[in-house]
């Protein structure tokens, strides 16, 4: 599960200790899916389910209609989620031995906890109410830290894509997604920074109308054709060069040697004659279930040159927020 490191301009956990959130969230999601796994198999589950229950009675009866529909929304959409085996990296998936987790005290409000809020019938089931709530506590991860807090939008808790590389990718994957930067005192939104422990992709998104066809056209505008009706839209390619020239510039700055490359990801439509832009990789609906099974391949652990590199676009990220202790304050920039 790939490790959201920075949302937008929301206050991130990471931005305060890099290396030592991303070695803590690998080993709390490690011991926690040993301990849910174990209730499950040894049937220590009912106490859970009983409470909530006690708690909201009413709910009793439908817990097992909901479950149904939950699995046939899984099903349905397949193309998008995949299968639940994405949970585990090659290397993850036999989790033997004692793993105990070092947490300070400040932070057990903040240490992860699933529970049973229904009684999964498979592995597969067990594996989705898991990961479905270790993405809400990433999502936590990326808009609070133990002072301060980010009005976080609900429409990220529904995008299909962050859940598709926070769920599906490995957990030595660092990702930003949308992050304002703070260039020359004026605040600039990229696209999505995606650093590999080899490589930095940025990629921009092309993602409207179902099944629709986009022509670059070399220039500003790109031609969208849906059907026999024909529009003229923004090219991709101005937000992605404006990303992959502030990734290059914070690079350059910091002694950063790591690969970038570009991409134009579409999963839901095509795109059509892709040999005009040099350097750039299209990936549509065709090629996106290759390229996505690709990325979620490779299993080599975290660098140290990765490291470096998410730590200096960190450094240069605008975060908006406010203190906790007092929420009517308005939102400082820093």
């Amino acid at each position: 599960m790939a490790q959201l490191v920075k949302l937008q301009d929301y206050v991130s956990r990471y931005e305060k200790d890099l290396k030592r959130y991303t070695t803590q969230f690998v080993r709390l999601k490690k011991v926690q899916w040993i301990r849910m796994k174990s209730d499950w198999e040894t049937g220590n589950i009912h106490g859970e389910l009983e409470v909530e229950e006690a708690e909201e009675k009413p709910k009793k009866s439908f817990l097992p209609r909901f479950f149904r529909r939950k699995s046939k929304k899984t099903q349905d959409d397949e193309n998008i989620e995949g299968s639940t085996e994405y949970f585990f990296t090659e290397n993850e998936k036999e989790l033997n031995g004692e793993l105990v987790p070092d947490m300070h005290e400040e932070e057990n409000a903040y240490t992860f906890q699933p529970s049973f809020y229904f009684a999964p019938q498979t592995m597969d089931d067990l594996k989705r109410m898991y990961i479905d709530q270790l993405f809400q506590f990433q999502m936590k991860w990326a808009s609070s830290t133990l002072r301060e807090e980010s009005h976080l939008s609900p429409r990220y808790t529904r995008d299909t894509l962050l859940r598709a590389f926070t769920q599906r990718l490995p957990d030595s994957y660092l990702l930003l997604y949308r992050p304002v930067f703070q260039i020359k005192r004026a605040p600039v939104e990229a696209g999505i920074i995606l650093l590999t422990p080899t490589q930095c992709l940025c990629i921009g998104i092309l993602e409207e109308e179902v099944q629709a066809a986009f022509i670059p056209d070399g220039s500003r505008f790109w031609t969208k054709k849906i059907g026999k009706i024909d529009k003229k839209i923004l090219s991709p390619l101005i937000g992605l060069n404006r990303t992959e020239s502030i990734v290059k510039q914070i690079f350059r700055e910091n002694g950063i040697e790591m690969p970038i490359k570009k991409i134009v990801l579409s999963r839901n439509g095509y795109i059509n004659d892709t040999n005009t832009s040099f350097g750039i990789e299209y990936i549509d609906k065709k090629t996106y279930p290759d390229w996505f099974s690709y990325l979620k391949k490779n299993s080599s652990p975290m660098k140290a040159m990765q490291l470096k590199a998410a730590q200096s676009l960190l450094q240069n990220v605008l975060t908006t927020s406010y203190n906790k202790m007092d929420p009517g304050e308005d939102a400082a920039s820093h």
